[in-house]
């Protein structure tokens, strides 16, 4: 503290100190762990990926099958926020997003894609097996990109699917278009950005991620068109209710008619058929005040 050559630092120094920004180096090894913690681990739960059931939503995050399982069960969500803080995420702008099964948009399994991974594994007793392109045989991760088909789900690293130059999946022969080649783990801003594109675009047109129907807007279809229909059903039961009181009236009336139509004197006719008309609206009154 005090006589021994060193000096305290004052908090403007601190302040300064710890709001430095960080070099590139350090941005970057930051953005690695991050990008391989994201390989292994579900972001939702912060439990290891089962790359044997492993699925993906439209932005290429990775979660397990059953996580996604358990949150579209009814109160799988409340019960896993109870127990899991929030998970931070790295976005492609640099900054940390709090995730929540919410903000991950997945409605339906219809909104995740399964993906195929191959494992690989050298030769030599003590060589581990790996996740590798099937093309390749370059090991899938962090340090390489990878992308998935839609809708089969087979995964490859971009280059080898970069290079086929065709329209035909390698492992299932299954035809996908070029839009539906979906990065993992996507780190550019310009991948990101035509992802929120293509899924935009296949809402429009009613589709998911996984390019199934999306159920949900047929059922508030469904449901405006019932509203639509029950609002027509209303007017068809005011004009039938208005049409039976006017059959009634003309039926009354041609009833009256034909009671004085032997009446020869038209001007004791004319009375007899007002005294009838009171005669029947009373009649009516005393109906409707025994019905109350």
């Amino acid at each position: 503290m005090g006589n021994d050559g060193g000096s305290i630092p004052t908090r403007r120094e601190l302040v300064k100190s710890a709001a430095r920004t960080p070099t590139v180096s350090e941005m970057k090894s930051t953005a690695l762990e991050s990008l391989a913690h994201a390989w292994t681990h579900d972001p939702l739960t912060s439990e290891p990926l089962d790359m044997d059931n492993v699925v993906s939503d439209w932005r290429g995050r990775l979660y397990n099958y059953e996580t996604i399982l358990k949150n579209l069960m009814p109160g799988g969500d409340d019960d896993l926020d109870n127990h899991t803080p929030p998970t931070l995420v790295n976005t492609a702008s640099g900054e940390w997003q709090e995730l929540t099964f919410a903000s991950t948009g997945i409605k339906s399994l219809r909104d995740v894609v399964k993906l195929k991974f191959k494992s690989y594994k050298p030769a030599g007793e003590n060589e581990k097996a790996f996740w590798a392109c099937p093309m390749t045989l370059k090991e899938l991760g962090p340090a390489a990109k990878a992308v998935y088909l839609v809708p089969c789900g087979h995964v490859f690293s971009e280059v080898a699917i970069r290079a086929i130059h065709e329209d035909i999946c390698p492992e299932c022969s299954e035809k996908f278009k070029d839009k539906d080649v979906v990065p993992i783990l996507p780190t550019e801003k310009s991948e990101v950005e035509r992802l929120s594109k293509r899924i935009e675009s296949l809402r429009e047109s009613g589709l998911t991620h996984s390019l199934k129907k999306d159920k949900s807007q047929g059922k508030k279809k469904r449901k405006a068109d019932a509203g639509v229909e029950g609002l027509g059903d209303g007017k068809e039961r005011d004009e039938d209710s208005k049409n039976r009181k006017a059959g009634r009236s003309k039926s009354t009336k041609t009833d009256i008619s034909a009671r004085v139509s032997g009446i020869n004197n038209a001007m004791t006719a004319a009375l007899t058929a007002k005294v009838l008309e009171e005669q029947e609206e009373r009649n009516k009154r005393r109906k409707l005040a025994a019905a109350r």
